[in-house]
């Protein structure tokens, strides 16, 4: 009898990685998700950690139940509930796998955006600083962009001082420098972007 339960004390040790494994990559998944984002341009913690946890889930569910057979074709030895449970610890090691694949594969769009966003905003200020009335030009170290077309067209606006007035333009990426920024009204960038 004693033989019997230490044999099954130790299947149960060894097999008893999967829910451990779903709580400790659920966090790095939200930790990987926040420095190779999913999303771009950026992801909190938290919400990698909520996705983490769904895909974990859905692994887990689906794929642990076959991927445990096909273990135990391997390894027939195994109790099927052991099987399961690693098969499960794979799948959340997926996931995470999956999580640092796309990130990695993002982070050269992330690096251009952001390198055309910040060249749009430098062709903006300085067409401000040359084409705006003095009340705008001398704040053209204040903008704001919005995103129009992610790498491609950026909207900048400028306030006066009073932030009751704006001056805004439109810079095309892809255009030679002196075709590619144009006058685009005076309706701030908040407006635009709630949709009123």
């Amino acid at each position: 009898m004693d033989a019997a339960w230490i044999a099954r004390t130790r299947w149960r040790w060894r097999g008893a990685w999967m829910w451990p494994a779903f709580v400790v990559m659920a966090i790095a998944d939200g930790w990987i998700g926040r420095a190779l984002p999913i999303s771009p341009p950026s992801q909190s913690v938290i919400s990698g950690v909520i996705v983490g946890l769904v895909l974990n889930l859905i692994c887990i569910v689906v794929l642990s139940a076959p991927i445990g057979a096909l273990l135990r074709r391997v390894r027939r030895d195994l109790p099927v509930a052991i099987a399961r449970n690693y098969a499960g610890v794979l799948c959340v090691l997926l996931v995470t796998a999956g999580f640092v694949g796309i990130g990695l594969a993002k982070r050269s769009t992330i690096t251009h955006d952001s390198t055309t966003m910040h060249d749009a905003v430098v062709r903006a200020a300085a067409y401000i600083g040359d084409h705006a009335p003095a009340a705008f030009a001398a704040r053209a170290d204040h903008l704001d962009a919005l995103v129009i077309q992610e790498g491609s067209i950026y909207r900048v606006c400028v306030d006066n001082a009073a932030e009751t007035r704006y001056y805004c333009v439109v810079v095309r990426e892809g255009l030679p420098l002196d075709r590619s920024v144009t006058p685009a009204g005076s309706e701030p960038n908040a407006t635009l972007a709630r949709g009123d």
